[in-house]
């Protein structure tokens, strides 16, 4: 229950229910509430991005040759990689967003709670930004570095073959692990 005993207090509860320490300031426990649900918004509109390149643009350049299909990655790598700063701020800000919360909420939770901030942060963090940076990042490297025109048909088709089935792969892997991490975020926002 939500207790309203002194001023300021408004997210303090009963602690038979194991979900909060009894604090006298909420501070803390404000701002790990903001930074809770800005984190389960922005790791929310990254499951997006993954689901929809998974489902949605990879496929739909599948059926593409092998010049088409490298050249139409490179341009939507592209606007990435020239730094879209709307894509940065929600990439970037997911997880040190998610990574505030976890010191915030991680002294103010416990019990089940805890247990659902720590796992929502270590499956974001290990299961989507980790990929991202180990190998998906570096794949989408290699293959800005093509020059489409000037390889014969077998090197279009052994470059393709190094990049689709791995980054495909590591894709729906940060895809499900992206959704599930917002998931355990979101059940612990209706716990609170």
């Amino acid at each position: 229950m939500l207790g309203a005993t002194s001023a300021g207090s408004l997210f303090e509860r009963e602690t038979t229910h194991g979900r909060f320490r009894a604090c006298n300031h909420t501070g803390t426990m404000d701002l790990f509430l903001a930074a809770a649900i800005v984190a389960t918004f922005l790791c929310s509109l990254v499951a997006g991005f993954l689901f929809a390149f998974a489902v949605v643009a990879m496929p739909g350049i599948r059926n593409l040759n092998d010049a088409e299909f490298i050249r139409a990655f490179q341009v939507m790598d592209r606007v990435i990689q020239n730094n879209q700063p709307i894509f940065l701020i929600v990439w970037v800000g997911s997880a040190v967003v998610l990574l505030v919360a976890l010191v915030l909420g991680f002294g103010q939770l416990e019990g089940v709670d805890r247990l659902l901030l720590v796992a929502s942060s270590i499956v974001y963090i290990l299961g989507v930004q980790l990929p991202t940076v180990a190998i998906n990042v570096p794949l989408n490297n290699r293959l800005q570095m093509l020059d489409v025109v000037n390889l014969d048909e077998a090197e279009r088709r052994t470059a393709r073959n190094d990049f689709e089935p791995r980054w495909n792969t590591w894709n729906v892997v940060r895809a499900v692990l992206s959704s599930l991490a917002v998931a355990l975020l979101i059940i612990l926002l209706v716990r609170l």
